[in-house]
């Protein structure tokens, strides 16, 4: 009888792998034709090819997007502003289209964003962040405040409030789990462990295109405000700051957001009592708050 029950089991369980790799296979043929439909633009710069998302017009605002992003995530972030603004929304190194420069620090990832400004013609822009690519806004606004008239950290990796004695060195998933297949049999965890969707997988597909950057963000990026304290020197930053938070933020503690906005000279604070990592339902207040940011710092010419 056991036998029986045992073959049963394994029965059901190569059916359900069957049926989700059905399903997956058809979500990156989907997403796959989904990012197409965002008409990404790509450019040689001086290391490699970026690839991003040029639309609207006004006032600039270069999207940063977080972790298993791309151009769309970076575009989707902004675009309820692009009726107002131009949003600039690049792919990050190692994500669709846009290849690592030398080690892929956020450094490094700035400097990227600078060419590509200057072959645009671009002088400055709203500085805008979301996750993971917290790193990378900070310390294109630390580096290169005479480009930035604002840095807005929406649901953002923040600076800590000191030198940590230990960090991680990897601060991410594990390489094998960067795969279609993996990640789409994951969807379930997303709510109780990410507090998303399991609709999100959607967004992220096909996984085996963002691998790079997510495996460079774990190794590099995620880690660098910890490894590299010293060189975040938050207290002296030149421009302001919109931080937008929500309280049940699972990805980026609302607690660390708070205590470390004390860090920067000039900031508006404003807080949601949920909508998780994505501020989910605040579509509304977000816009009216980087509104009123924008227009409170739009005359002002950084130097």
């Amino acid at each position: 009888m056991l036998k029986y029950i045992i073959i049963m089991v394994l029965l059901i369980i190569g059916a359900y792998l069957i049926v989700q790799g059905v399903g997956c296979k058809k979500a990156i043929r989907e997403g796959k034709i989904r990012l197409e439909e965002y008409g990404a633009e790509n450019i040689e710069l001086c290391y490699g090819n970026m690839s991003y998302v040029d639309r609207g017009d006004g006032d600039v605002i270069l999207s940063v997007h977080g972790i298993f992003g791309g151009y769309d995530q970076a575009y989707d972030t902004c675009k309820d502003f692009a009726s107002d603004y131009r949003i600039l929304a690049p792919s990050r190194f190692g994500y669709p289209g846009s290849d690592i420069k030398g080690a892929g620090t956020p450094s490094e990832q700035a400097e990227a964003y600078v060419e590509l400004l200057d072959r645009l013609g671009i002088n400055q822009v709203y500085v805008l962040s979301t996750s993971a690519g917290g790193s990378v806004a900070i310390r294109f606004a630390l580096d290169y405040p005479e480009r930035t008239k604002g840095l807005i950290l929406y649901c953002s990796a923040m600076p800590l409030t000191e030198k940590p004695e230990k960090y991680a060195e990897y601060a991410g998933p594990p390489g094998f789990l960067c795969n279609n297949y993996a990640m789409f049999l994951m969807r379930p965890m997303f709510g109780p462990i990410m507090g998303m969707d399991p609709s999100t997988i959607y967004s992220m597909m096909p996984v085996s295109e963002r691998k790079a950057g997510v495996v460079l963000d774990a190794a590099v990026t995620n880690p660098d405000m910890a490894r590299n304290y010293e060189s975040y020197d938050i207290e002296n930053l030149q421009v302001p700051v919109l931080i937008l938070h929500a309280k049940d933020d699972k990805l980026a503690s609302y607690e660390g957001a708070v205590n470390a906005s004390a860090r920067f000279p000039e900031y508006i604070f404003v807080a949601f009592e949920d909508g998780g990592h994505l501020m989910a339902g605040h579509e509304a207040e977000v816009h009216k708050a980087v509104t009123d940011f924008v227009q409170k710092n739009g005359l002002t010419e950084r130097k």
